[in-house]
């Protein structure tokens, strides 16, 4: 592994060490990015790293010629989760209609998502990704 990698790796776990408290939960509220509305209250969520998709929070609808995209659809796979087993647990968050097995969670205020996802095959695991919200 080279210093660049080791160095960012580091301060991944740095960054990550000050959102997580020892048995695991946030530390931090969890909050919208766009518009600062709370997702999540301190203590209420555990943090867990799997690999999961999520469409990019800006899409675009069109090619620069004015075609629609095919059936590609940018987004990130992220590891970095907080993990809550109850929907009743948000304070604002919302559900898109059903994509396949997904429903992908969005900001209940201002609508940016998808900032998590939950699989319906899963009815306890609902995820929100730590890059896709603020820490306060």
């Amino acid at each position: 592994m080279d210093n660049d990698q080791q160095s960012s790796d580091s301060r991944e776990r740095t960054d990550r060490s000050d959102l997580v408290s020892e048995d695991g939960k946030n530390v931090k509220s969890v909050l919208c990015q766009r518009c600062g509305s709370k997702v999540l209250c301190p203590g209420m969520a555990v943090f867990a790293e799997k690999e999961l998709f999520l469409p990019s929070m800006r899409q675009q609808t069109s090619a620069p010629d004015g075609s629609v995209n095919g059936d590609t659809l940018a987004g990130d796979t992220l590891t970095g989760h907080w993990v809550v087993d109850d929907m009743y647990t948000f304070e604002n968050v919302g559900f898109t209609n059903d994509v396949g097995r997904i429903k992908y969670l969005i900001c209940a205020d201002c609508e940016i998502g998808p900032i998590g996802c939950h699989c319906l095959d899963d009815k306890k695991s609902f995820y929100v990704a730590l890059e896709r919200v603020n820490h306060a």
